[in-house]
């Protein structure tokens, strides 16, 4: 599978279990991405430039849901639709995003044999990492632990400070807590882009999502529709209705961007 943006290809693979040689020599990064946020953008900018000092492919591995539905038993709201993800990671130059399922049994899996995973399949360069980030069982993959097992299996690992605005780290909780208080302004400066839910609209103007996302506190919000104007109305109960002439038929796939 491929997704395609601006002429950007970004090749999509179902899990690390489908990765292969054919892939070529892979510079990685792992996590959720939710957001896309300018965090992410600027990890991201680092993956192409660590990648290409490699002559290695930057790419991502992330999951098919959020890691936090198995972990904690709930998973936060989405910030941005699956697909316009890829999209997005393809905008960055990403080449490669491994979808991984995660599940119960990805969950025990211990950090070092997750590597071997990847590197049994692949020309592995290695990984990009911010000082707080670890991925495996009891996320026991840090960076201390990923630099010692790099130098054993011959992958490097590059650590990057965290994107900071005002002295605050760009995260996507905080992302969740803005819209949640119906600061979109705030979520749109630490997004990089004004805040969107993709869905469908039902009948009487409703939106229904196919998948939990955030949505701003109850209140009337001015938003658009491929460039139309209209109104979201977010009631107490998280129901979202739209008003205005720029309303599509029901049945509509939409993609709505607050203003």
């Amino acid at each position: 599978m491929t997704a395609r943006l601006e002429d950007v290809e970004l090749r999509v693979v179902d899990g690390v279990e489908g990765m292969s040689g054919d892939l070529g020599r892979l510079f990685v990064v792992v996590g959720v991405f939710d957001g896309l946020h300018r965090g992410h953008a600027y990890l991201l900018e680092h993956l192409r430039t660590e990648a290409d000092r490699r002559r290695a492919r930057p790419s991502v591995i992330t999951f098919d849901h959020h890691p936090d539905e198995v972990l904690v038993g709930a998973a936060p709201p989405l910030l941005c639709d699956p697909a316009e993800r890829l999209e997005r990671l393809a905008a960055t130059g990403v080449e490669v995003a491994v979808i991984q399922p995660f599940n119960a049994e990805v969950r025990r899996i211990e950090y070092d044999d997750f590597v071997r995973m990847i590197a049994d399949r692949v020309e592995l360069a290695g990984f990009l990492m911010t000082p707080d980030a670890a991925f495996g069982h009891e996320r026991r993959g840090t960076p201390e632990t990923l630099s010692e097992l790099g130098g054993r299996m011959g992958f490097d690992v590059v650590v990057v400070a965290p994107f900071e605005i005002g002295g605050q780290t760009v995260r996507s909780s905080d992302i969740r807590a803005a819209i949640a208080d119906g600061d979109l302004a705030a979520a749109e400066r630490l997004l990089g882009r004004p805040y969107a839910v993709t869905g469908s609209v039902t009948a009487h103007g409703m939106m229904t999502f196919p998948m939990p996302v955030a949505l701003p506190s109850s209140g009337l919000y001015e938003a658009s529709i491929s460039g139309r104007p209209v109104s979201a109305v977010v009631a107490s109960d998280t129901t979202l209705t739209l008003r205005g002439a720029g309303v599509p038929e029901p049945g509509t796939g939409v993609r709505l961007e607050f203003r």
